[in-house]
């Protein structure tokens, strides 16, 4: 698919058409992804951040937050639900928090991998490239890190450097493959000031990374942000802004599987927030393979307000599972076991020869 038949489609409103898209990019990912969907327990371990991006609710400035930080024995508490719940990977999150330090990382590592089977990703912001691979020696598997726009001059605005420290992240994706991740990236559909052309230029740009997981989910505002001021005023002016609508995700979700065939993709937590009745089951048919669970504790989980009102607070891990299961057999799929690492890693390593990492 070429970048004019991505923008045709970007800017298609015919639902009719539309559905041929959406089976095209299920078929493309029944035949390279198969129809296991992979269940990755996410545990959200900080909500402390440095940083200022100015979309996120866990931004420094904003003092109306209520901060925590999990202790060790709170988290390894929280991966023996995952692994008692039959997921293959756990997904540690967290705001750019420094005093989960790069030593502290490490021995957590080590214990979760001792102690389980689990995939481990880490999605830990923006770290040190000797903390980078000091975490990759200990045993971590994937880093998950998000870039949000390919757009420079918007990316910039939303991602204020850290003191004199500019912030990049698809360079940082390109030092995560060099160590041995496997690596994930994504973007928010319908950021203020987002075009067309900036959502092609992110499908095209997940294809030239090549990349073992990408993320993708609409913007939705968070109060406390300068960018909800910018995101109403933008709505009220009838411009070009790209939609930040449940449509248009799926829409960048289905060419993105077209684009991307050995891609894990999942479907968000966002997606089901706008559409708590079918929006995973919608994502799933439109190109995604995985869902994350939220296996955070219930005390914590309302605290790690990146944007408001999120699916996964109204519902504890065990009875989400069991449904989450029933819904996953109610569209045709079966629930993946064990890891579900990169179709696109497990291919280059059947050609070198290497082994699972």
């Amino acid at each position: 698919m070429n970048r004019q038949d991505i923008l045709t489609w970007l800017r298609e409103r015919d639902e009719r058409q539309l559905e041929q898209l959406y089976r095209q990019a299920d078929v493309v990912r029944a035949d390279h992804v198969g129809d296991d969907v992979h269940l990755r327990g996410l545990i959200e371990i900080s909500s402390h951040c440095l940083r200022s991006c100015a979309y996120c609710g866990l931004r420094r400035p904003n003092q109306h937050a209520q901060r925590y930080r999990m202790s060790r024995s709170e988290i390894l508490e929280s991966v023996e639900l995952a692994v008692g719940l039959g997921y293959g990977t756990v997904v540690l999150q967290s705001g750019q928090d420094h005093e989960l330090t790069g030593d502290f990382v490490v021995d957590l590592i080590r214990q979760l991998k001792s102690a389980s089977p689990l995939a481990v990703t880490l999605s830990l912001g923006e770290r040190s490239l000797e903390e980078l691979a000091a975490w990759r020696a200990a045993g971590a598997d994937r880093y998950l890190l998000r870039f949000e726009t390919s757009n420079r001059a918007l990316y910039e605005r939303i991602h204020p450097p850290l003191g004199n420290t500019r912030s990049d992240r698809i360079a940082l994706l390109g030092h995560l493959r060099k160590l041995g991740y496997e690596i994930g990236g994504g973007v928010m559909v319908g950021i203020p000031g987002q075009t067309y052309e900036d959502l092609a230029t992110d499908i095209e740009t997940f294809r030239e990374l090549d990349l073992d997981m990408i993320g993708i989910g609409p913007y939705l505002p968070h109060p406390m942000t300068p960018l909800a001021k910018e995101h109403d005023e933008t709505q009220s002016t009838g411009g070009q802004q790209v939609p930040n609508s449940e449509s248009m995700t799926y829409k960048v979700l289905a060419l993105t599987r077209i684009t991307c065939p050995l891609a894990n993709i999942p479907s968000t937590t966002a997606v089901a927030t706008l559409n708590r009745t079918d929006g995973l089951e919608l994502g799933l048919m439109r190109g995604a393979n995985v869902v994350m669970p939220n296996v955070t504790p219930m005390a914590y989980r309302r605290l790690y307000e990146i944007y408001p009102d999120k699916a996964c607070l109204h519902e504890p891990s065990e009875r989400f599972d069991q449904r989450l299961r029933e819904r996953i057999r109610g569209i045709g799929r079966t629930v993946g076991i064990g890891r579900g690492d990169s179709p696109r890693m497990l291919a280059a390593r059947r050609k070198t020869g290497a082994g699972v990492a």
